[in-house]
């Protein structure tokens, strides 16, 4: 072969091999990008989920929305199990301990039928029970320290709870009286709040539980344990909605990675019939 045979081969291979290199880069750098988007779509659903799963556990109208110094939280009371009491006599009870009474603290009443998702016989200080949360002023789960009367127990408060063949019983210890009546007999039993902030500028969305219920909802970029990282931009909102027709939380994540972004919007009905 001569050189000039050798050269024109190599001029060959070399255009060859650049063209080989354009057609096999794009696939190559889809196949990367596509990668990345799946990943933040999964860690975005997932967060969105755990987030959906305690919005529905909420009490009714505990979720509450605020944004300061670029955080955005959202924060609610999470329901443990809910129950109607009675309010009169009927069932064979004879007792007015077992009948709940709005007019003088009360120590126990029963509950028509059973609890659905609690393992009894059940004794807590670290729960609360709430009746007729509108989260009106003077009628607020978040305003604690309030009562009595109001519509949820005090921190420390001893609730028991028994399990018997036709009804439940709840007892409360030191006795307690709540602040109104529900129209549908209903009380909750609550574990406490559940805050998630998001902080774009960290690029975080974190979850917190076992604190404290205060009148102010917290705001924090470093509370909680993480949720998923790469947050680019994020909205919580929240419309109360009416006694007719439930609120709605709407809940946008964007999370960003290389260039690559997504953003995932849910929207979750929250039933506020107290």
């Amino acid at each position: 072969m001569s050189l000039i045979e050798l050269v024109i081969v190599i001029v060959i291979l070399g255009i060859l091999s650049t063209v080989l290199g354009l057609i096999i880069a794009g696939p190559i750098r889809g196949f990367f990008e596509t990668g990345r988007r799946v990943a933040l779509v999964e860690d975005a659903s997932t967060a969105l989920t755990q987030m959906v799963r305690d919005i529905r556990a909420a009490l009714p109208n505990s979720v509450r929305t605020t944004q300061s110094g670029g955080i955005t939280a959202l924060e609610l009371l999470e329901t443990l199990d809910g129950a109607r009491y009675r309010d009169g006599p009927g069932g064979g009870v004879t007792s007015s301990t077992d009948i709940l009474t709005f007019n003088a603290p009360s120590s126990g009443f029963n509950i028509l039928g059973h609890f659905e998702n609690l393992t009894l016989p059940l004794t807590t200080t670290a729960d609360y029970l709430v009746i007729y949360n509108t989260g009106q002023t003077g009628a607020n789960a978040y305003d604690i320290q309030a009562g009595p009367p109001n519509v949820i127990t005090p921190a420390g408060t001893t609730i028991s709870i028994s399990a018997g063949t036709d009804e439940d019983h709840v007892s409360i210890n030191p006795a307690f009286q709540f602040q109104y009546p529900s129209p549908y007999d209903r009380v909750y039993l609550v574990s406490g709040p559940v805050s998630w902030f998001c902080d774009p500028a960290a690029g975080t969305l974190r979850r917190e539980s076992g604190y404290a219920i205060s009148a102010t909802e917290p705001v924090s970029a470093s509370a909680g344990n993480l949720a998923t990282n790469q947050v680019s931009a994020c909205s919580f909102t929240y419309t109360p909605g009416t006694a007719e027709r439930a609120g709605l939380v709407t809940l946008s994540l964007t999370l960003t990675s290389h260039a690559e972004s997504v953003t995932l919007l849910r929207e979750v009905q929250v039933v506020n019939a107290p």
